[in-house]
């Protein structure tokens, strides 16, 4: 089905830089993509993020828009992408928590426990290494997108990461140790 003669208007308008005319079309198409969102990842607050970085990767890329296609489908199409990577850094993040969480030791308690630990762990890195961690492990970037990012080299990168994996390694074994009986 081919876009609408509203859709193909307003994003006509919109290419022009009419801020209305995109205002209007999130404003119709914004349910169907929050929608879409909090089905795919089960999250009311991620869903919210979800949607408002779909509206801005099509706003984005609006002049790549070919009205061949309805708009709908070409949101759903990025809606769909952002949610699948979300999923995959959400996946990427699980596992990174999981395997500095298992170390040989007794359980710590709750997940957020844990979390909390990481993040305290990652804020005692130094800055340069934390970046390389956060925008490879969380982020899903790879070591030459990381590189480009920080205006290093990819073998800096490399090196920042091995670096950081060692001390958040004794960094949390340290914090998870079991405390001396008396």
């Amino acid at each position: 089905m081919v876009a609408t003669d509203d859709d193909r208007r307003r994003i006509a308008q919109s290419q022009n830089g009419d801020q209305g005319a995109f205002e209007a079309l999130i404003r119709e198409h914004q349910r169907m993509i929050h929608s879409l969102c909090y089905r795919m990842s089960g999250s009311m607050a991620d869903a919210e993020d979800l949607a408002q970085e779909t509206f801005i990767q099509a706003y984005q890329h609006l002049d790549g828009f070919r009205a061949e296609a309805r708009f709908s489908s070409w949101l759903y199409r990025i809606a769909v992408n952002q949610c699948l990577n979300w999923q995959k850094r959400r996946k990427r993040l699980d596992q990174l928590h999981k395997e500095w969480s298992e170390q040989d030791r007794e359980p710590s308690g709750t997940d957020a426990g844990r979390t909390q630990q990481i993040q305290d762990a990652l804020l005692k890195l130094p800055p340069k290494q934390r970046a390389a961690v956060i925008l490879t492990a969380y982020d899903g970037l790879t070591h030459a997108e990381a590189a480009a990012a920080l205006g290093c080299s990819e073998m800096t990168v490399s090196w920042r990461l091995f670096a950081a994996r060692d001390k958040l390694r004794r960094l949390l074994t340290d914090c998870v140790k079991p405390e001396a009986t008396q």
